[in-house]
């Protein structure tokens, strides 16, 4: 198949997701086409089967935001015709599901039938798509995919909670490239983060409000207290500031580490001993399974789709958000004693197992066939 993926090229979940997928097509025999306004971030190589394709936002001064739902529904046109997409997979109802429906109908005026597959997230529903700005939009992008699936049972939940949705909803889960997630760093290289008799503690995310840094920083600050330790905070975002003020205050700058946005999350992680996710809510919990396919156990809390990936008392443990009293005990329980540390790493690996890529591609790709045999029997 020709498939075109739209997606935000971003660090976020939702861009490496697509881009992991995408590539994972590619090598599958499809030939794929990113059509975003950047290269993902995740797109290292280009092939004969890898494709990107940028949309430019012209800027006019009658605009006072750019139309880039106008841009990007134009490309696809252009993009569909010149290389004879076959499917379109959208990732975020708004704007690429929304753009994605006027492409399809500009095709079809041209006698071209085009499927549209969209795949929710998260931020589009749940904060986005529930305002009542944009909530019709939403809803009627949803319903005028030809499929749509949710990275999370609870996502799928919150959608049909939060809308009036005709459309069946399929969940496909998050994954992971297992196979980059083996270890082949040196135990030398793990000095560059902390000391021999430092635990490493770890935290990624794009620092906004939702992931609840300051409970990061307090659940270290008493972890550090007990038993010699160092946090690593990686990424970029508005409470990244704040936290390093925070740190200064609870006088532990020295212990922590910021990195900002890194290429190297295999190498961190292959060094971390304890994975901290403290969300007011994820769709899913995407950094939380990339740290057990690295064997790194995780404290999390208990909300939206993270119970789905990490299992209370087997690959970390859960707590009530904003429990950081709970949150500290957990994670020494896990770093006190070396041979529960050593059981809870294996466990994390074997957890990460089921979400392998191998696994959950073949799901989209059946995906797409079926909405490819509706479109055309329409």
């Amino acid at each position: 198949m020709n498939i075109g993926i739209v997606c935000y090229p971003t660090f976020g979940g939702s861009g490496v997701v697509a881009t992991e997928l995408g590539l994972e097509l590619s090598k599958r025999g499809h030939e794929v086409h990113f059509i975003t306004y950047s290269q993902p971030v995740r797109l290292d190589l280009l092939s004969h089967n890898v494709h990107f394709h940028e949309v430019n936002v012209p800027e006019y001064p009658l605009f006072h935001y750019q139309p880039y739902e106008l841009a990007l529904s134009s490309k696809l046109v252009d993009t569909v015709k010149l290389y004879n997409i076959d499917v379109l997979h959208v990732h975020y109802a708004i704007p690429h599901a929304y753009a994605a429906y006027m492409a399809k109908k500009m095709l079809h005026e041209e006698g071209i039938e085009l499927p549209i597959v969209t795949t929710l997230h998260g931020t589009d529903i749940t904060l986005v798509g529930s305002h009542p700005f944009y909530k019709t939009a939403v809803e009627f992008s949803i319903n005028k995919s030809d499929a749509v699936t949710s990275v999370s049972e609870s996502l799928k939940a919150d959608t049909l909670r939060l809308f009036n949705i005709k459309n069946n909803i399929q969940v496909v889960p998050n994954f992971i490239d297992l196979e980059k997630h083996v270890n082949h760093f040196t135990d030398c290289q793990r000095a560059m983060l902390a000391n021999d008799n430092e635990k490493v503690l770890t935290h990624i995310s794009n620092f906004r409000k939702v992931k609840r840094i300051d409970d990061v920083i307090s659940v270290f600050n008493n972890v550090q207290k007990e038993i010699p330790a160092t946090l690593i905070m990686v990424g970029e975002g508005p409470e990244k500031e704040p936290a390093e003020r925070l740190c200064e205050k609870l006088g532990i700058e020295d212990k922590v580490k910021f990195l900002g946005n890194s290429s190297e999350i295999d190498k961190i992680l292959c060094f971390s001993d304890l994975f901290l996710l403290p969300s007011k809510t994820e769709s899913f919990g995407l950094a939380a399974l990339e740290a057990m396919a690295s064997g790194v156990p995780v404290i999390s809390s208990n909300t939206g789709g993270i119970p789905e990936v990490n299992k209370h008392g087997v690959s970390g443990y859960l707590s009530n958000v904003g429990d950081i009293e709970d949150m500290t005990k957990n994670a020494l329980k896990i770093l006190k004693d070396d041979a529960i540390l050593a059981q809870f790493k294996e466990n994390a690996k074997k957890e990460a197992l089921q979400f392998d890529l191998h696994a959950i591609v073949p799901h989209y790709e059946e995906i797409y066939r079926q909405a490819l045999t509706r479109c055309v029997s329409i």
